[in-house]
């Protein structure tokens, strides 16, 4: 590999020849030889998008030359329409603080614009990635502001239309089966009747509920730290800086984010990241409980439960013939699984705020915009590839009722609890149906056992 040098405030760093990033990122890439993770696509653009917007307003405060700004502006682009992806290769596990990847972005810009105005990547000259593309800013609320932004993206362009497709096809599926009548469960052990359609309309406001949750904490993430700098007093910065970037990447995003009410507080806790993750997971867990339920109930196809059919999408056996999986429940299983985890990360990552500044932000961030991604994927895939094919087994549905002893809970208003409970008894230890029983007893008439059953 060919290289070039570089100058930063330690010295001399050989960065690769082709690379838009300079020295403090090298640094970066030798330091953190950690994981080989790095932040996702999502994160990198809404950071750009802050440089982009930050380099508008610093030429609109007579702050930056026009041609800088116009500059960076132009190189901005390009990495939020990703042409610049590989460039950023700083890994998660890094200084807490985001510094390495906000100098990463703050070089490519630099770098890139550079090379706009003068044909030659890299340097320092014209365009500098600390003075003029990190203008009026530090890593410590452009990171957390970042987050913020990248999150709520996420959550409107991508979540929250999945759970939308998700809810919908569960209660296209409510609506189907709402006269298919089955025996319902409790304790994994036989209960009284209900309807397919009665089951899978708990399934839907679960997941009703669980955009409700998430559409709460909006509000949070809506607000930015931008402006505060380095401790939150905005140190370096115009006093115009902050509101006026915000409006405008408001307007790019076609939602309103805001000046933070206290910077202190957006800077040195993440608590509606917490909050966020909080709301993921409690999806997560809904998801589990629908998942978990849809393959039990399509359990066999002749020795389980039987009173659903799922898609058949692949073998399901290298070793069975004509064995075929909940593979799609099991994917959502295993999503979810991740998000949980996720979860705790970010708890933890959130007691990381010392003082004025958290330093955990990375792996806060990343924990957090998976989480999301996964969620949105997984609701839609399990939407489309796994709820809209179901299909219902009616006679297996319907034969479980008759064979059950819990139809004797039907009985108890016209016998009692007891009389009820030693025909249930009489039933099981014969084998017969409670109808049977109770005819053979004679304890009612046949017309209001048949309407009570």
């Amino acid at each position: 590999m060919d290289f070039r040098e570089e100058k930063d405030s330690m010295g001399t760093v050989r960065v690769p020849v082709d690379a838009y990033f300079g020295p403090q990122t090298q640094r970066a890439v030798e330091n953190f030889p950690i994981s080989g993770l790095t932040l996702p696509a999502a994160f990198m653009h809404a950071l750009a998008l802050i440089k982009q917007c930050a380099a508008r307003v610093n030429a609109e405060l007579g702050l930056l030359n026009a041609d800088i700004s116009k500059a960076i502006i132009k190189a901005a682009q390009e990495v939020m329409d990703g042409k610049f992806d590989d460039q950023f290769v700083v890994d998660v596990f890094q200084t807490g603080s985001g510094t390495s990847t906000n100098m990463n972005m703050n070089e490519v810009v630099a770098s890139r614009a550079n090379e706009i105005i003068t044909g030659k990547k890299g340097d320092k000259t014209p365009v500098h990635p600390n003075d003029h593309v990190n203008l009026g800013q530090s890593s410590n609320d452009v990171i957390p502001s970042t987050i913020h932004i990248a999150a709520l993206i996420s959550i409107k362009k991508g979540l929250i239309p999945s759970l939308d497709i998700l809810h919908k096809t569960i209660a296209n599926k409510a609506a189907e089966f709402d006269r298919i009548k089955k025996i319902g469960r409790t304790h994994l052990q036989d209960a009284v009747p209900m309807t397919l359609g009665d089951e899978f309309s708990g399934y839907a406001r679960q997941i009703e509920l669980g955009k409700k949750r998430v559409v709460l904490v909006v509000e949070r993430l809506a607000e930015l730290a931008l402006g505060g700098t380095a401790v939150g007093t905005g140190l370096n910065t115009h006093p115009e800086f902050a509101a006026k970037v915000i409006a405008l990447i408001s307007d790019y995003c076609g939602f309103i984010f805001k000046p933070a009410k206290n910077r202190f507080e957006a800077q040195a806790a993440r608590d509606a990241a917490v909050e966020n993750s909080g709301s993921l997971k409690t999806i997560a867990v809904s998801l589990v409980k629908i998942a978990n339920d849809v393959r039990w109930l399509a359990s066999g196809p002749r020795c389980g439960l039987g009173e659903i059919n799922l898609p058949a999408l692949q073998p399901g056996s290298s070793i069975m013939p004509g064995k075929v999986n909940p593979v799609i429940p099991e994917a959502v299983l295993q999503a979810a699984a991740q998000v949980a985890g996720n979860d705790t990360t970010i708890m933890l990552g959130g007691q990381g705020g010392n003082f004025e500044l958290n330093t955990m932000l990375p792996v806060i961030a990343y924990n957090l915009l998976q989480s999301i991604s996964l969620l949105a994927a997984t609701s839609k895939v399990f939407a489309e590839k796994c709820i809209r094919g179901i299909t219902a087994n009616r006679e297996v549905c319907e034969s479980y009722i008759e064979r059950s002893l819990a139809l004797a809970t039907g009985l108890v208003p016209h016998i009692g609890y007891d009389r009820a409970a030693a025909i249930a008894k009489k039933a099981h230890e014969t084998g017969k149906t409670i109808r049977e029983i109770a005819s053979q007893e004679d304890i009612l008439s046949e017309e209001v056992l048949n309407k009570l059953l």
